[in-house]
């Protein structure tokens, strides 16, 4: 779409929405409307994260899109455990981290790799990302397994010093591929081409920050919005609790990863294509998630860190293939379309439990 209309669009959308949502008491309305906007803005995010990207590196960039993006899911999820709706929190965050490591990730390869045969990045950095995968279902897993038949207090107890404990790990990744060991794992041996080669940013550093920002706000404005009327329009089409936290908030939530991941893919940035989709869902497991049982504890109401089988099983095996894909650094459309096959296998099984 072009300037012309995108931005009357976006400025129009937004302005039905908040209508819609303050006087005209139709959800399913209030929820299209809502989504609608929501796309818009979720595009503005991507353009400025690929601005930002250009100034503080691929890498930079694409931890910056993560972490942004994250930030409308975060709120809703807050809002959601301030509520005690802790079954739909997790599978929400379930929902987030399949999502961005099948549905993000294998969209990005795949329309990535129908405009480029091959696309490489740095195969280190792919190796670690498998590895803290792993930790993420370790994390996930172990306390399903061990804390079952524990009294409440130890189980609240024990995943308040879990939480704790991976977030220390999420902040160690941080340091170690940002400041002891970035010249490994930067950019410039990522395969890509040189920024001086592609075109110029569209906006200045400080503009791209600022629309940075500016679009975070009103993602998570018309997310929240949006999940008002979403439980609603799916109990009106008789989906699980499951489904809609796993599956639809998910994807609402991860609108931003989506456009982002895949416009940049679209133009052989797929080292930063991959950390958006990747880096966002450790983010979720091994931050977002242990920071909502430390926030149910600042609301008086504690929240556990045990998942359900289905949830466990369904980021194992989307942390199993998403790591055999990426382990080599590099990427064809055939991966990404495996990606996407595996989604809809979950998604169907989701729908029906």
């Amino acid at each position: 779409m072009t300037k012309k209309w995108f931005y009357p669009l976006l400025i129009l959308s937004t302005i039905i929405s908040a209508v819609v949502h303050y006087a005209v008491h139709n959800q399913p309305l209030q929820f299209a409307t809502a989504c609608f906007s929501l796309l818009f803005w979720a595009a503005m995010l991507g353009k400025a994260t690929e601005n930002v990207a250009h100034y503080a590196g691929e890498r930079l960039g694409g931890l910056l899109n993560a972490t942004f993006g994250n930030a409308a899911e975060l709120i809703i999820a807050i809002f959601l455990v301030k509520e005690g709706f802790f079954d739909m929190v997790k599978a929400s965050v379930t929902g987030s981290i399949i999502g961005n490591l099948l549905l993000v990730l294998g969209l990005s390869l795949f329309a990535g790799g129908l405009k480029f045969k091959t696309q490489e990045f740095n195969p280190m950095l792919a190796g670690h990302n498998a590895s803290l995968m792993m930790l993420a279902v370790i994390a996930l897993f172990v306390p399903a397994v061990f804390l079952q038949k524990l009294p409440t207090g130890e189980i609240n107890m024990v995943s308040l010093i879990i939480s704790g404990v991976l977030i220390l790990a999420y902040f160690l990744w941080l340091y170690f591929s940002l400041v002891t060991h970035k010249e490994e794992l930067g950019e410039k041996i990522d395969g890509m081409p040189d920024h001086q080669e592609g075109e110029e940013p569209e906006w200045s550093k400080g503009v791209s920050i600022l629309l940075l920002v500016v679009s975070t706000v009103f993602v998570a404005l018309q997310s929240e919005w949006l999940v008002h009327s979403v439980e609603a329009v799916a109990h009106a089409l008789g989906w699980s609790e499951l489904f809609v936290g796993a599956f639809l908030i998910a994807i609402i939530g991860n609108a931003a990863e989506h456009s982002a991941a895949v416009f940049l893919a679209m133009k052989n940035r797929i080292g930063a294509a991959v950390e958006i989709a990747i880096g966002s869902s450790l983010q979720i497991a091994l931050f977002v998630a242990p920071v909502l049982v430390f926030v149910s504890w600042l609301f008086g109401n504690p929240m556990n860190i045990i998942f359900s089988t289905y949830e466990i099983a369904a980021i194992a095996v989307s942390a199993f293939i998403a790591a055999s894909i990426s382990r080599d650094g590099s990427t064809n459309w055939y991966e990404g379309s495996l990606l996407l096959i595996v989604y809809v296998i979950l998604g169907t099984v989701f729908f029906v439990v």
